[in-house]
C-alpha cells in the first residue's frame, strides 16, 4: 500500500473528487456492476454537504490527489433498520461513504480504513451486492457481514461492521491529552501526572489479557482519580460523576458503556472493601495498586507532606507506618484481583518491610529527606 497522506477537502477540491467518482463508477460498469452509483448518486451537492460537515477527505501522494472517501460519524438514517442487526447497537459510530480512486492509484479503500480506524472504534459500510470488488476488499479487511439494509429508494445493500477494540481512538485521546491529564498537575505529588500516566500504561497493558474495550479502558484510567480536586474521601464517586457529564465522550461511548466505566472508577478505590463489579474496574484497580515498595513509601510520604504539613518529621513517620500496616499488611484492607500483575510480588516484599521496623523505618527517613530536600529546594 502506498504511503498515502490523509486530509481533509475544500470546496477548491470538488473538480477533483467529482472526476474520481467519475472514474470510479465506470470501472463499477466494466466490472459488471450496473446498479451502485446511479441516478446522479453521489452528486456534486452530495459532496459539498461531506465538505460542509467536515467529512470529505483526499488520500494524496506527494503531490497527487490519488483518492476521497467520506467518513460521517453519527446516526445514518438507512441504517436504522437492518435485516440482521448491528453488532454494538446503540454504540456511536462512523460510516466510510463515497469512496473513489483516481487512475493509476491502488490501495485506497485500505489507506482510509486504517485512518478511519484511528478515528473511530466502531465503523459501518456497505455496499451493492454486484460490487464484488468493494465485497471482496470489505471482507478482506476484516468487516463482519451484519445483514442487510435498504436505501431511500427501496434499493437493498450489504451491511458490515468492524469493531476495533484494540486500537486506540486518536481524537479521544487528544480530548483527554488536552482536558484531562492536565487536572492531575493541580494534586499533591502522589496523584500527579506521572501517576495517571503509569495507570494508563498499566491498564492498557493489562488489557491485553482480556476481552475489553480498550478505549474504555484508556478513558476509565484517565479519569480514575480527577475528582481529588473535592478531596480525597469521595474521590472515586466524583471522578465517575465528572467521566458521565463529559458530553464530548458521548461522540465514542453509548450511555450503557458510559455507565459500565463510571461503575468502574468507583470501584478502583482500595478502601472500599469490595471486589469491582466488572473486568473494567479490576482492571484500574490493579494498575492503579503499583506496590512497588519504594514508590508505595514515597507516595506516602508525599500525600502526608502535602496534607499534614504541621507535623513533625517523627509524626510523619508514624503516620506513614500506620498507613502503610492498615493497607499493605499481613491483615491490611487491599485486595489484588489479577494474576497478570506483578503487583503480589510487589505486596509480598513489602510485607516483609513492613514486618521489620528498623528496615522501614530506615527508607522512611532516607525519602523523607529527599523529599524535604526537593520542596525546600522549589521553594527557594
Amino acid at each position: 500500500m502506498e504511503n498515502y497522506q490523509i486530509c481533509r477537502a475544500t470546496m477548491g477540491d470538488i473538480e477533483q473528487i467529482m472526476s474520481m467518482i467519475e472514474y470510479s463508477r465506470s470501472l463499477m460498469r466494466k466490472r459488471g456492476n450496473l446498479s451502485q452509483w446511479t441516478g446522479g448518486y453521489p452528486s456534486r451537492q452530495d459532496i459539498e454537504a461531506d465538505i460542509r460537515a467536515g467529512n470529505s477527505h483526499l488520500l494524496r501522494c506527494g503531490d497527487a490527489v490519488a483518492g476521497t472517501f467520506a467518513l460521517v460519524e453519527g446516526l445514518e438514517p438507512t441504517y436504522q433498520i437492518i435485516e440482521g442487526g448491528w453488532k454494538d447497537a446503540p454504540r456511536p459510530y462512523g460510516t466510510i461513504h463515497r469512496t473513489a480512486c483516481a487512475p493509476g492509484f491502488h490501495g485506497i479503500f485500505a489507506a482510509a480504513l486504517e485512518w478511519s480506524r484511528r478515528q473511530v472504534a466502531s465503523l459501518r459500510i456497505d455496499t451493492h451486492a454486484d460490487n464484488r470488488v468493494m465485497l471482496h476488499l470489505i471482507q478482506k479487511l476484516g468487516f463482519e457481514r451484519c445483514g442487510i439494509v435498504y436505501m431511500d429508494d427501496g434499493s437493498p445493500r450489504e451491511a458490515y461492521q468492524m469493531l476495533d477494540t484494540g486500537c486506540l481512538c486518536q481524537p479521544l485521546q487528544q480530548h483527554i491529552e488536552s482536558n484531562i491529564i492536565p487536572l492531575y498537575d493541580q494534586f499533591d505529588a502522589a496523584h500527579r501526572r506521572d501517576h495517571a500516566e503509569s495507570v494508563i500504561a498499566e491498564s492498557l497493558r493489562l488489557a491485553k489479557y482480556y476481552t475489553v474495550e480498550v478505549n474504555m479502558v484508556y478513558t476509565i484510567a484517565a479519569y480514575h482519580d480527577v475528582g481529588l480536586c473535592q478531596g480525597r474521601e469521595q474521590h472515586h464517586i466524583v471522578s465517575a460523576q465528572a467521566l458521565q457529564a463529559d458530553e464530548v465522550l458521548r461522540r465514542w461511548f453509548s450511555p450503557a458503556q458510559l455507565a459500565v466505566m463510571a461503575q468502574a472508577i468507583e470501584d478502583h478505590r482500595a478502601s472500599s472493601g469490595q471486589e469491582p463489579r466488572s473486568i473494567y474496574g479490576k482492571i484500574v484497580a490493579e494498575a492503579d495498586r503499583d506496590i512497588r515498595p519504594e514508590k508505595i513509601v514515597r507516595r506516602t510520604i508525599q500525600y502526608g507532606l502535602s496534607h499534614y504539613p504541621t507535623l513533625s518529621p517523627e509524626q510523619h513517620y508514624q503516620r506513614a507506618m500506620q498507613h502503610l500496616e492498615e493497607k499493605y499488611g499481613s491483615f491490611g484492607y487491599l485486595r489484588l484481583f489479577l494474576p497478570e500483575s506483578d503487583n503480589s510480588t510487589h505486596l509480598a516484599r513489602l510485607r516483609e518491610m513492613i514486618a521489620d521496623p528498623r528496615e522501614l523505618r530506615t527508607l522512611l527517613e532516607q525519602i523523607y529527606q529527599e523529599e524535604t530536600t526537593m520542596q525546600n529546594s522549589n521553594i527557594s
